[in-house]
């Protein structure tokens, strides 16, 4: 059984643990607004709880150019910029919030990147776990270009993924890394020629869904938590994790 919620510039389609959110502003290559973090940040505390699957896309010949200065420009910047500390602050964690839910750890998922991710489409990209990319693909880290950091919890992700280096260059420069650069720096799980897309990430969301839901999560949190580890600590949470697999496969779990 599938549903699909519609919100100004976004729509979640679900078919059983599987849900798909699309970016549906093709005409302004997905740009984003306010309204559609509000949406997205909504999606997340309402997702169903038989999901284990979460695809992110953007119709027409994009991913997301970045955010939409038409809408969310000067008036946006000049609303945060002259409020209270506490009120803008709290404005912008929320708008975090429309990004960092995609790494719930009872949840994978996955960006199906094609044509622009740029400014706030790339740290989209770099919210989910695992990132899917069509060969015309370009990423950005454009917000110097505005005078502007990336504030989207973007920084992070993209730091574990091709080190401290290669982020300062691509946040400071903001230049245009194509799918074939993507993918050697470490941002690309898969490379695919555009038409094959779709077909790519439904294979990679169904071999998921295919593997214990338990064992996922509990092999998500192992590797998420690898990086601040040592071996020898790493080692000790995998024996307690494999430990409560078989208790729970014997049917002896709590």
């Amino acid at each position: 059984m599938s549903t699909t919620e519609n919100d100004p510039g976004v729509q979640l389609h679900r078919d059983g643990p599987v849900a798909t959110i699309s970016l549906s502003r093709p005409e302004v290559l997905n740009a984003q607004t306010p309204q559609m973090w509000d949406a997205l940040r909504r999606f997340g505390k309402e997702l169903s709880g038989d999901v284990r699957v979460v695809v992110v896309r953007g119709e027409g010949r994009s991913f997301s150019a970045g955010i939409d200065l038409k809408v969310a420009g000067d008036g946006e910047f000049h609303l945060l910029a002259s409020s209270a500390d506490e009120v803008a602050l709290a404005r912008i964690e929320g708008y975090q919030e429309a990004f960092t839910w995609l790494r719930r750890p009872d949840l994978v998922s996955i960006a199906a990147v094609h044509g622009h991710a740029i400014g706030a489409g790339f740290q989209l990209a770099l919210a989910c776990d695992l990132r899917v990319v069509a060969d015309d693909a370009k990423f950005s880290m454009a917000e110097i270009s505005l005078g502007l950091v990336p504030d989207l919890g973007g920084t992070k992700p993209l730091y574990d993924l091709v080190g401290p280096a290669r982020a300062l260059e691509l946040c400071v420069t903001g230049r245009r890394v194509g799918a074939a650069e993507a993918e050697r720096m470490g941002l690309v799980n898969r490379l695919v020629p555009a038409a094959e897309l779709d077909a790519a990430v439904a294979d990679l969301a169904a071999a998921i869904v295919a593997g214990n839901r338990d064992a996922v999560v509990e092999t998500k949190a192992l590797v998420a938590g690898a990086g601040g580890r040592d071996l020898d600590t790493q080692r000790r949470y995998e024996r307690e994790a494999q430990l409560r697999r078989l208790r729970d496969l014997a049917g002896l779990g709590e």
